[in-house]
């Protein structure tokens, strides 16, 4: 008798959840994952302070999106980190729900999560798991990066050939 799969859950920052919305495909993450949580410091950044700009609409309609705050505190001020309080409530939340996915992009961030053992993806990392799993085609995958590429979403020309050899 076969087991049922263990549901997956993904904690999100707030440029993948503009990222993937500039490419009309904020979709991904309710495909890939079970369960999609944004910290409401992030919410409120995308949505609140965001308002009118890439990623607030689409996240603010997005109803299997779940909203919620860490129970923990950081012990240090953001500023001190390096981290600002979403990156943070990203890390912290991450570790409270034993993530599957942390999805950031921030340099900084990504390597204290990394650091503290989390299973950390970027927007990239999402676009290249839908295509794994057939649900983006090359051509699509292409095209989306292509997008973010000439959006005011920074991509190194490095990160760029590194997706392009993923995809081969």
């Amino acid at each position: 008798m076969d087991r049922p799969r263990e549901r997956a859950v993904g904690v999100v920052n707030s440029t993948p959840l503009i990222a993937l919305s500039i490419v009309g495909r904020l979709d991904l993450l309710s495909v890939l994952l079970d369960d999609v949580v944004v910290p409401a410091s992030v919410y409120e950044e995308v949505v609140g302070q965001g308002r009118g700009r890439p990623g607030s609409l689409e996240v603010s309609e997005a109803e299997w999106l779940t909203v919620r705050s860490p129970e923990e505190t950081s012990p240090l001020p953001a500023e001190v980190i390096g981290l600002d309080q979403g990156e943070i409530d990203v890390i912290l939340l991450a570790g409270e729900l034993e993530a599957d996915w942390v999805l950031i992009d921030e340099k900084l961030a990504r390597q204290i999560g990394k650091a503290m053992g989390l299973r950390v993806r970027g927007t990239l990392g999402v676009l290249l798991a839908a295509y794994r799993d057939g649900i983006l085609s090359r051509e699509e995958s292409l095209e989306a990066v292509d997008r973010l590429a000439h959006s005011s979403v920074r991509l190194s020309n490095k990160l760029v050939r590194w997706f392009e050899r993923q995809l081969e």
